[in-house]
């Protein structure tokens, strides 16, 4: 059979909400909500028998709506939406039913009074049914009806993961809370999407996570308690749990690993170092609790990121990320498709995602690039037929945004800095005025090559733009982990300098205009940017920056962060710095304590709400740095929490970036 490539707008979920023509006419820049305004499309995934696709669809001035594509008849059903909330997030519970919950993505964590909710709809729209109350404990329903006992009480939420879709039941989570408010531990009920019935699994302790095995059953539990990881086993068809593995949970003792699923035969797949640098996929011997000595999938240089790609039955590779997305495929069957998929739609990276009954003929694609943000398609391995379902951002023409390349450079100690690098589209490649963007975390990978609307939308404004995975970074092996501990300030700080100066000795950056930037760590990193190296950095962006690490560890009578007890007990010592132990480090690796060191001009944005790094940060630095400093701009956003949730709030300060940005190192200066 020929393969067959064709779009047909009729399919598409965008035009079931008549989605307008964005931008008719190219502006001589692209405005800034295009970057910065919610996805189109959003959230795409297939039923079990993969005949149906279901995705998050909205358009400018509209609430995020569910909405259900029949792929064999061709025809699109909104089936779920509000007038006064938006779809958050969906699963299919089997072929006729789906389970979401709700958000309202127009105000932000301080302005919401409702939590988010659950909800279960049949896929053509009707058996709506209320599974969950969007009210807290202070708002507690009359409980003398039996409508109103069976809705669960605010704090349920999805599992995450794909339950047995056989059924109306499925599996949610309830966090339980300690008197300070951090979550004590998590409990898994099985949930009767019609009926609301519930029967709770049973707990073989506090437990912090849970995984379910290829069949969607309860099969592992995680406790992560004093500084220590404990993880359970429940054999099929028992109640019973048995520990299976101990290990300290910061310091990464030998003999950890971390669960990512089950194969068919109850083969358990994990994540472990195993005595090499970087982490491998391997298996688990749960009878004798051993690791497989030779690894399933060793990505040469970065630890293995990703997750299993599983159909009932069977694992059919596995999805994992180097210095781009891509899938290693155990199933020839699979690496067919994907080749085929490959051939149709070159230029992009293309991520196979499969329905969970094996006759399924439908795969869902997700294509995207470093200039072309993320567009979903329907593929039939039978047919060969490719169809477009939608993209998520139509405002963006990939021709307009900058190329953005995987690089590596020294630090001066000799360690080896892998970083992103964006030019801008068109014109010169040289000389060009620079932005360090820091990555927050500290402790995560950071960079991820692929469309970014902060990193496009700098270059779309004439910035080279460098991303640096400093040490500390995870994804690249324990020796980069481990060389940013307790390295706030110090040796981290300078990778970001070495990361400028290598830009400049590669004629990329122009020396005299160059601006660090970034949000919590990398606010802090920006201001320390302008203490350690005032010669190099022009100014500074700090947006939801830690401003001193001892106040992580104290806070401030004016607010209550959200930092839970065991990692401030047992993390921060071992990772940030220990307060007693490093005193005088912390001092001098302070914003606030060094704040009279810096003299060049600052942009400083914090969320009132935010319970990451309340806003006491930056009141606090502000008024230290105001007092000799006249270059300070200061923003706050009342109902924003530790990022921008809110459209308006992202078009502001991206708008203000962008003056702050042009006045200082801009090349109109």
């Amino acid at each position: 059979m020929s393969i067959l490539s064709r779009t047909l707008p009729a399919l598409t979920l965008l035009a079931l909400l008549a989605v307008p023509a964005a931008y008719a006419q190219a502006p001589a820049r692209v405005p800034i909500d295009a970057f910065f305004a919610n996805p189109q499309l959003d959230d795409a995934a297939l039923s079990p028998s993969g005949r149906y696709l279901a995705a998050i669809s909205g358009v400018p001035g509209r609430r995020d709506a569910l909405v259900v594509l029949d792929l064999q008849e061709n025809k699109p059903v909104r089936v779920a939406g509000f007038h006064d909330a938006d779809i958050l997030e969906f699963e299919w519970v089997n072929d006729e039913r789906l389970m979401f919950n709700v958000s309202d993505k127009q105000a932000g964590p301080g302005g919401r009074e409702l939590a988010t909710g659950l909800y279960a709809v049949d896929r053509d729209g009707s058996a709506l049914r209320q599974l969950a109350h969007r009210r807290g404990p202070q708002d507690a329903q009359d409980a003398s009806s039996n409508l109103i006992r069976r809705i669960l009480p605010w704090n349920t939420f999805m599992l995450g993961q794909r339950g047995p879709q056989d059924s109306n039941w499925t599996y949610v989570v309830s966090p339980e809370f300690n008197s300070l408010g951090e979550v004590r531990t998590v409990s898994l009920l099985q949930l009767d999407t019609r009926t609301g019935n519930t029967r709770p699994v049973k707990r073989p302790g506090n437990v912090d996570s849970w995984l379910l095995d290829n069949a969607g059953e309860p099969r592992l539990a995680t406790q992560r308690e004093g500084g220590q990881t404990t993880i359970y086993y429940r054999q099929p068809g028992g109640d019973e749990w048995r520990t299976i593995a101990q290990f300290a949970t910061y310091a990464g003792t030998r003999g950890a690993f971390t669960p990512l699923g089950f194969g068919a035969d109850g083969t358990l797949f994990v994540l472990a170092q195993a005595g090499r640098d970087t982490a491998s996929l391997h298996t688990f011997d749960l009878a004798t609790g051993k690791l497989s000595p030779e690894p399933v999938v060793v990505t040469r240089g970065y630890d293995f990121t990703g997750s299993l790609v599983t159909r009932r039955g069977a694992v059919l590779g596995a999805a994992i990320e180097t210095d781009a997305q891509t899938s290693v495929w155990f199933d020839q069957g699979m690496q067919a498709v994907q080749q085929a998929v490959d051939k149709q739609l070159p230029g992009t990276v293309n991520m196979l995602s499969v329905p969970a009954q094996p006759d399924a003929q439908w795969v869902l694609v997700r294509s995207y690039s470093d200039t072309r943000p993320v567009t979903w398609r329907a593929y039939n391995a039978k047919t060969g037929a490719l169809l477009l379902v939608g993209k998520s951002r139509e405002g963006i023409d990939p021709a307009r945004m900058g190329r953005q390349d995987p690089v590596r450079y020294k630090a001066r100690d000799g360690r080896e800095i892998p970083a992103l690098l964006t030019l801008p589209p068109g014109g010169a490649k040289k000389n060009l005025p620079l932005v360090v963007l820091v990555h927050g975390g500290p402790y995560v990978r950071g960079n991820h090559w692929g469309w970014n609307g902060e990193t496009q939308f700098l270059a779309s404004r004439g910035y080279a733009v460098l991303e640096p995975d400093y040490r500390g970074s995870r994804g690249y092996g324990q020796a980069h982990y481990r060389a940013g501990w307790r390295q706030w300030g110090l040796a981290m700080q300078d990778d970001v300098a070495d990361g400028a100066r290598w830009a400049i000795a590669q004629g990329y950056a122009d020396p005299q205009r160059i601006c660090i930037a970034g949000g919590s760590y990398g606010g802090y990193a920006a201001l320390m940017g302008l203490v350690k190296d005032p010669d190099l950095f022009k100014c500074a962006v700090n947006y939801l920056g830690v401003t001193d690490i001892n106040l992580l560890y104290d806070g401030h009578w004016s607010s209550k962060d959200d930092l839970q007890s065991d990692y401030r007990t047992h993390g921060m010592p071992l990772l940030v710095g220990d307060q007693v132990k490093d005193a005088a480090q912390l001092k001098a690796t302070s914003p606030i304590e060094q704040a009279a060191r810096i003299t060049q001009p600052v942009l400083l944005a914090y969320g009132g709400a935010d319970r990451r790094v309340p806003i006491y940060h930056g009141s606090k630095f502000r008024d230290a740095v105001a007092a000799h400093n006249k270059g300070v701009e200061w923003v706050e956003y009342q109902e924003e929490g530790h990022g921008w949730t809110q459209l308006a709030t992202r078009v502001d300060f991206w708008g203000r970036v962008e003056k702050f940005l042009d006045k200082h190192i801009g090349s109109k200066r």
